[in-house]
């Protein structure tokens, strides 16, 4: 007696197989964007300037601001004359917003990161302070 076999099985099974991989592979990359977006460190160094403020602010989720009036002079807009070098950046840290906080006018060196997308937790920039490195 021959045996039968059902195809329906056999192309069911490997559709889902397809499927499964699909869906795994889209996940990992849809994983990888956040994590490179939001996560992934773009870069960090050091700025200087004296605090213009330090503020706490927020809708939904209340985060930490704060700008570093800098030295010199720059173009904030093609032609809107000079004005001075601003840095606005988030701020990580009860503790830090607290020294930044009673300390306004005086000059700093802070140190951050930057990040390539902006979380509603996090902040309102792209860049977070992470460090008070010095204070004059």
């Amino acid at each position: 007696m021959a045996a039968t076999y059902d195809t329906s099985k056999k192309k069911s099974g490997t559709f889902r197989k397809i499927l499964g991989w699909t869906v795994l592979i889209l996940l990992l990359a849809g994983s990888g964007y956040v994590y490179y977006r939001y996560y992934f460190v773009f870069g960090e160094g050091v700025k200087s300037g004296y605090l213009n403020y330090a503020v706490k602010k927020g809708n939904l989720f209340k985060t930490y601001e704060g700008k570093l009036i800098q030295e010199g002079f720059g173009s904030a807009k093609v032609g809107t004359g000079i004005s001075s070098n601003e840095f606005e950046f988030s701020i990580e840290s009860d503790s830090i917003f607290n020294l930044l906080e009673v300390n306004s006018g005086k000059y700093f060196d802070l140190h951050y990161k930057e990040y390539h997308g902006i979380l509603p937790w996090r902040g309102n920039t792209r860049y977070v302070v992470d460090q008070v490195v010095n204070m004059k």
